[in-house]
């Protein structure tokens, strides 16, 4: 028995999933149009994959940051865009064969970026609206496209796809979602400029206590190690941030308050700048760094002390009554650090730093405002976009990382680095310069030591200290032997702890082990 089938099936569905991805298109676009009247963090992209990282297991996070490093955040939102693209397109074909059900899943997917966007931290209920709207125009658009779709073409074509009026529908569909798009991306170019101004206005008061010049010998000027002082352009970037807030200088407010705090206060940028400015060079390092790994810096900060502003609000540490051991600073995207009140009241220089390498703290580094607390890793210490300190207790509040299988308290291990020569580099025998940083912040490196294949160890030289709170550069002049070999580093601070050869992964509290490379030297 012969079973007749439609000639035109296949091209309906073909159309279908196209109908699908341009209503997609068209959803995300009103969206985005709308989100700029909200807030960026409400995008749905923004805001789905805000709840991607927040659920994602810290393990499979380092995976990604290993494996892409400061592009995760992008690979991360092309396969979002991936997904919606291909749940679109089962949408456009499903409403070919049933309509009401292709139009419920395009919805659907505004339901699910509403659901994401009020999960977010600092979310309110108009965070949900871009999404509804999306959802609704996507589900309209797929409604109109389809039905286009369904209607027969007139005149002596009658029965066949009426390709010239879905056409013109393609062609409004794709104008009008270019133009809420462009409307989206220019409205929320608009609502930053105000703090793009900000910075640009923004110059910074010269110290009450200058940082010495960095010593001429810390700089050893070998081909391949790490620059001393870390370019802004050139320094990690490591936070959950898929849109860098965008702070107006002008109307950023920091509060104080919890417990133990006689003297809440509440700060604007220009009374913050009227307290004396300590200029200090402190290398930073991230906790997701794995031996060897790129995500440590140095830079000259400029701020204020934050000891002095606790104690200006009342503030005592525990080891004198205070009743508060843990300062917790949320950003103004609702992320939450907590940093021991012990450490930032010890005499270190913990600071509200407004300034980078003598410039207003970039934008994807906090500004205006962010902290840095010298030796500890950044997820304890490194609140940026800051908006408030809080005043509280270990036992009583957990912060974002530690309710994410991360260490409550986290000192900054001591650390060493080969940057030169590379794994797996081809060299020639005989002298090369093995040359690294080592790091042991709020410690200082005493000692940096190589071995080659499992021998003896050998005392690198060290380029000059800038304080305790920096990495030291190291060379170590190695007579090449032709064959293949392994470098391993080490380094010792100066309360004469050596760094331990174990290796551990960065979960809970930071990675261990000596660093090593492999390399190939032929004959000469």
């Amino acid at each position: 028995m012969h079973v007749k089938t439609d000639p035109k099936r296949p091209r309906r569905y073909l159309l279908g999933a196209l109908g699908g991805l341009l209503a997609a298109g068209a959803g995300l676009a009103l969206a985005e149009l709308a989100a700029a009247a909200v807030r960026p963090e409400a995008s749905p992209v923004t805001a789905v994959g805000g709840a991607v990282v927040d659920r994602t297991p810290a393990a499979l996070k380092e995976w990604a940051i290993r494996q892409f490093g400061p592009d995760d955040k992008l690979v991360l939102t092309l396969g979002i865009v991936a997904a919606l693209a291909a749940v679109a397109m089962a949408a456009g074909l499903l409403a070919v064969r049933h309509l009401p059900a292709g139009i419920a899943l395009a919805a659907a997917f505004g339901v699910v970026g509403a659901a994401a966007a009020l999960s977010r931290p600092e979310a309110t209920w108009k965070d949900a609206l871009p999404s509804l709207a999306g959802g609704a125009a996507a589900a309209g658009v797929l409604y109109l496209l389809v039905t286009a779709l369904r209607r027969p073409a007139p005149g002596p074509a009658a029965g066949g796809l009426d390709r010239r009026g879905f056409g013109r529908l393609v062609v409004a569909t794709v104008a009008l979602s270019t133009a809420a798009g462009y409307a989206g991306r220019r409205l929320g170019a608009y609502g930053s400029a105000g703090a793009t101004a900000s910075r640009a206005d923004f110059v910074l008061p010269p110290p009450a206590v200058p940082a010495p010049p960095v010593p001429a010998g810390a700089e050893l000027r070998i081909p391949g190690i790490s620059r001393f002082v870390t370019p802004d352009k050139d320094f990690y970037r490591v936070d959950t941030a898929l849109v860098v807030p965008r702070v107006d200088a002008d109307t950023w407010r920091l509060r104080i308050h919890g417990d133990g705090v006689a003297r809440p206060l509440t700060l604007g940028l220009r009374e913050l700048l009227a307290r004396p400015l300590v200029e200090h060079d402190i290398t930073l390092t991230c906790v997701s760094n794995e031996v060897g790994g790129p995500y440590a810096g140095n830079a000259r900060w400029l701020g204020v002390r934050l000891a002095d502003l606790l104690r200006e609000a009342g503030v005592r540490p525990p080891s004198q009554g205070g009743p508060a051991d843990q300062l917790v600073a949320r950003s103004v995207d609702g992320m939450t650090l907590g940093t021991p009140v012990e450490a930032v009241m010890d005499g270190r220089d913990a600071l509200l730093a407004v300034g980078m390498n003598g410039e207003p703290l970039p934008f994807q580094h906090g500004f205006p405002v962010r902290m840095v607390v010298p030796g500890l890793y950044g997820y304890v210490s490194g609140c940026k976009w800051l908006r408030e300190l809080r005043l509280t207790t270990f036992s009583a509040y957990d912060a974002y990382w530690v309710r994410r299988s991360w260490a409550a308290r986290a000192p900054v291990k001591t650390q060493s680095r080969i940057d030169t020569p590379r794994s797996s580099a081809e060299l020639a025998a005989g002298r090369v310069a093995v040359a690294g940083v080592a790091w042991a912040q709020h410690r200082g490196i005493a000692r940096v030591e190589v071995r080659v294949d499992a021998g003896p160890w050998h005392q690198a030289r060290l380029g000059e200290a800038d304080g305790d709170d920096t990495w030291r550069q190291w060379v170590w002049p190695w007579e090449a032997s032709p064959g293949r070999h392994t470098l391993e580093v080490r380094a010792t601070d100066r309360t004469g702890a050596v760094q331990t050869g174990e290796r551990t992964g960065a979960v809970p509290d930071g990675a261990t082990g000596w660093h090593s490379v492999s390399v190939s030297v032929s004959g000469r």
